[in-house]
This record gives structure tokens, C-alpha cells and sequence, in this order.
């Protein structure tokens, strides 16, 4: 790290992209970046449409024992987070573009046009697959099951509980009992749900990523997350992507389907390992 920590600044990579009539220069002007400063070009003489675009920022907030601190930080994750989608989401409203990973740093801009120099033919290659393509996030949370508590308050001033009568002992593990009943009902019920979806993401995406479900902060809302697919959705089949995923899951009980998008591809950026769905034809 000696080298670096000669340097008052680094170079912040965002996203590798397409700059064939090279107005990407005016998408960028004036966009603040990660810590707020501006954001650059940087390519190679050999193939000058395919580019990178980076910015400075601190090397003391992101050399490598600092980052990982940072990366703790929630607050610090969200803001660094953020600047960097809204970088991407601006290249990606003119251009085809493949994200890189958040907090990707290089030591100048000389080290991302050797990176670049290196690369470049498998960048450009991804980008031309990517073209005109766009990703949907599709989650499934199996919501809280009823508990004994919310059936209790449910229950008319004069109907008896279903466990009166009973001992304390056997009444505690009859309401056990209908509790694991209840859950084990909502996953099938999940299941069911993520069959259908799936079937109906593949009329139209061309790709699936399963990224493993979010737990803690991280999952939003009640319930908890079950799915956490990425598709690759061609953007003309977009808008039927979302209505027919939302559609298949109508009707099934104690199951939220959550659609997010569409995204720049974050996930599709290099070739996943399996292989890609198959269109359904017309």
C-alpha cells in the first residue's frame, strides 16, 4: 500500500460502456459522483468506443483497511451506493453498459486504461450481447403466518378459544402445533408462487441470475425473502415482463411478489455460470 498511500486521491471505476458516437462526455457533465466529485472517461487508443468511466476519491476513505471499515458503515455504504446507481443509471439512458462492483478503485486513471488495454475485446464482446437488454429484480417473501395471538383477537366475545378445556401443557403445544401448520403451508404456498413466476419470467428473459435471499436490513418489509432472482429482459418485452410476473402470482395466499426495475444489467455484467433461459416462443 506504500505507493498508494502516496497518492491524495484514487481512481473511483463505476462501469465499463459503449461510446460509439462519443456524446457520453455530455451525460456526465455536471453529474456528481461518488464523495461528490466529477466523473471521467477514460479509454484506450485500440478501441476507443468502449470506455470506463471513473472519478476521484479519497484514498484515506478507500485503501483497503479503510474500505473495509466503511464497509460497516451502512450510512457510508448507502451514500457511496447511491452515487454510484445514479452514475450508471445516467451512462445507461444513452448507452449499453456493464456495472462493475461498488467501490471498484484503481491507483490512477492509468491503471484503469491498462485494465482496460486487457480487457478490452471481452468488454466489448459482453457489451454487444447486452445491447438493448435490460434487468428485473423479482423477489418472494413468505409474509409472517397468523399466530395464535392474531386468532385470538379475531375471535367473537363468545366463542370459545379452540384450546379450552385443555391443560396449560396441552394448550401450548396444540397453538405450537397450528403455528408450524400455518408455515408450512405458507412455503408451499411460496413454492407454488415461484413456479408459477418463473414460468411466466421465462416467455420473455432471455437470462436468470439467483442471488442468494436477503436477510436482516437488507430485506425489505414484512416477511421473509424467499426468491431473490435477477432476469435479463430485452427492453421491447419490458413492460409484459412485469405485468405477467405480477399476474402469476394473484390468488396465492401469505405471499408478496416484490418487482423492481428496470435496471441497468448489474448482474449480467460478466456471463453467469448457468446457462441461460430459453425464450418461450410466441
Amino acid at each position: 500500500m506504500t505507493e498508494t498511500d502516496s497518492h491524495d486521491t484514487i481512481s473511483y471505476a463505476y462501469a465499463v460502456a459503449r461510446d460509439a458516437d462519443g456524446a457520453l462526455e455530455d451525460a456526465l457533465a455536471g453529474l456528481p459522483g461518488v464523495a461528490d466529485a466529477p466523473v471521467r472517461l477514460v479509454r484506450t487508443a485500440q478501441q476507443a468506443d468502449v470506455v470506463v468511466a471513473v472519478g476521484p476519491v479519497p484514498a484515506q476513505d478507500f485503501l483497503e483497511d479503510a474500505l473495509r471499515a466503511h464497509l460497516e458503515d451502512l450510512d457510508w455504504l448507502e451514500s457511496v451506493a447511491r452515487a454510484h446507481h445514479r452514475v450508471i443509471e445516467a451512462l445507461a439512458a444513452r448507452t449499453t453498459v456493464l456495472p462493475l462492483r461498488l467501490a471498484t478503485v484503481y491507483l490512477d486513471d492509468e491503471r484503469v486504461r491498462l485494465m482496460l488495454e486487457t480487457r478490452r475485446q471481452a468488454f466489448a464482446d459482453r457489451l454487444s450481447a447486452l445491447e438493448a437488454q435490460v434487468e428485473w429484480g423479482v423477489k418472494i417473501f413468505v409474509e409472517a403466518a397468523e399466530t395464535s395471538e392474531a386468532a385470538e383477537a379475531a375471535r367473537q366475545p363468545d366463542e370459545p378459544p379452540p384450546d379450552a378445556g385443555l391443560s396449560p401443557g396441552r394448550a401450548y403445544l396444540s397453538r405450537r402445533r397450528a403455528q408450524r401448520h400455518a408455515r408450512d403451508d405458507a412455503y408451499r404456498d411460496a413454492e407454488r408462487a415461484a413456479r408459477r413466476v418463473e414460468d411466466a419470467a421465462r416467455a420473455h428473459a432471455v437470462d436468470r441470475v439467483q442471488h442468494r435471499p436477503q436477510q436482516g436490513e437488507l430485506a425489505r418489509g414484512p416477511g421473509e425473502n424467499v426468491v431473490n432472482d435477477a432476469y435479463l429482459v430485452p427492453r421491447e418485452h419490458a413492460e409484459s415482463f412485469h405485468a405477467d410476473v405480477l399476474r402469476a402470482a394473484e390468488g396465492i395466499p401469505g405471499v408478496r411478489i416484490e418487482i423492481t426495475g428496470p435496471w441497468a444489467p448489474y448482474s449480467f455484467a460478466t456471463p453467469a455460470d448457468a446457462e441461460p433461459l430459453e425464450r418461450a416462443t410466441p
